[in-house]
């Protein structure tokens, strides 16, 4: 039996992504002024810049994939993969 794997539908996933860097800058906007950043390198300031930077680090990667900077890359690798095929196709039918 084939196991159907459902792919969400593009303008789901851009909605996540939108809600998702929403969410995450309002986290940031609160969280901000709370990081004690003026007390030297203290574990709290750490860990607050820390988490800042992985907070910029998933709106990043949302706005990559919003942006669909990868399609090009993604339509590149499905033409190679259909160009393997075919050569493969032609290999097993010219040997037999």
């Amino acid at each position: 039996m084939k196991k159907v794997s459902k792919k969400p539908s593009r303008k789901k996933s851009q909605a996540v992504s939108v809600i998702s860097i929403a969410a995450v800058l309002i986290m940031l906007f609160i969280a901000l002024p709370t990081i004690p950043l003026r007390e030297g390198f203290s574990l709290a300031a750490i860990f607050g810049a820390v988490w800042a930077v992985f907070a910029v680090l998933i709106i990043g990667a949302h706005l990559y994939r919003l942006l669909k900077v990868d399609e090009d890359t993604e339509n590149r690798m499905k033409q190679i993969k259909k160009e393997r095929m075919r050569n493969i196709e032609q290999r097993i039918m010219g040997d037999s």
